[in-house]
């Protein structure tokens, strides 16, 4: 059952098509992972499904409700958004940060909660950062801050998360930790994952789903194995590619070269 679906939509820019007449399907409990090359649409197709973009044409559904109908209140009850490098006020510690998730669930007349703590106590424990709740943000390693931003999501107990490129300009070990964390997140609370992704194996690994973006619109989606492909990588990310299995029957993509010319 899709969770969130996309159907024909079609985003303008400049008198520029950069999705053109997509559709898409989020099925609830997977984690998705959308791939492309710069400028092929992904990260549009991520801020038209979070409702940060109007599309010229075509409508989103969430839960089988238009996107556009809903309001922002019920939207940020059943969904939580991570933009690429969020930036954090000046002076803010880690637990006001997080507390900001809860803010969805509040009526201004009741301010915060008894409930609202414990989630956001939660959510400071999932993401192994209640030691450092009184830290302030911009003290925090970039590993960290990206923990902080997670844990802020969780804490708005979401359905959905959609996350803009979530490992960009972390080192190695920090991007396996954020996928780890994901992942645990998708398989152990429920929590449906739809994130853009630049690293193909990381997808390949994390992923129940991969979706291909090229220009504008949907070349291939489906399992990792079945999309993941040196036919894609070479018409898509125009590289020439080897593709193994690891010892836990996970792709492993090595890229060999170049294509001489893209398709």
């Amino acid at each position: 059952m899709a969770i969130m679906k996309a159907e024909n939509l079609s985003v303008d820019f400049y008198e520029k098509s950069v999705l053109k007449n997509l559709t898409i399907a989020v099925e609830k409990g997977q984690i998705v992972s959308i791939l492309g090359p710069n400028g092929s649409g992904k990260s549009t197709l991520l801020k038209t499904l979070s409702r940060n973009l109007k599309p010229n044409k075509g409508s989103v559904y969430l839960d089988d409700n238009n996107l556009a109908e809903l309001s922002a209140k019920f939207i940020a009850r059943k969904m939580a958004v991570l933009p690429q490098s969020p930036e954090a006020p000046k002076d803010l510690t880690v637990r006001d940060l997080v507390e900001y998730g809860r803010y969805p669930h509040q009526s201004w007349w009741q301010g915060k909660s008894q409930e609202d703590d414990q989630c956001v106590d939660w959510a400071l424990v999932q993401t192994e950062l209640l030691d450092m709740s009184s830290r302030i943000v911009s003290t925090l390693s970039g590993g960290e801050r990206q923990r902080v931003w997670i844990a802020m999501a969780l804490a708005q107990k979401p359905e959905i998360l959609l996350l803009d490129e979530p490992t960009t300009y972390l080192d190695i070990c920090h991007q396996l930790e954020i996928m780890e964390l994901l992942a645990d997140f998708n398989r152990n609370h429920d929590i449906t994952v739809a994130m853009v992704l630049h690293d193909i194996n990381h997808a390949a690994r994390y992923s129940d789903c991969v979706a291909v973006v090229h220009q504008g619109k949907i070349f291939a989606m489906g399992k990792p194995e079945d999309v993941i492909t040196v036919h894609t990588l070479r018409v898509v990310f125009g590289v020439e590619s080897e593709i193994q299995i690891d010892h836990v029957g996970k792709l492993v993509v090595m890229i060999t070269g170049l294509t001489k010319k893209r398709g």
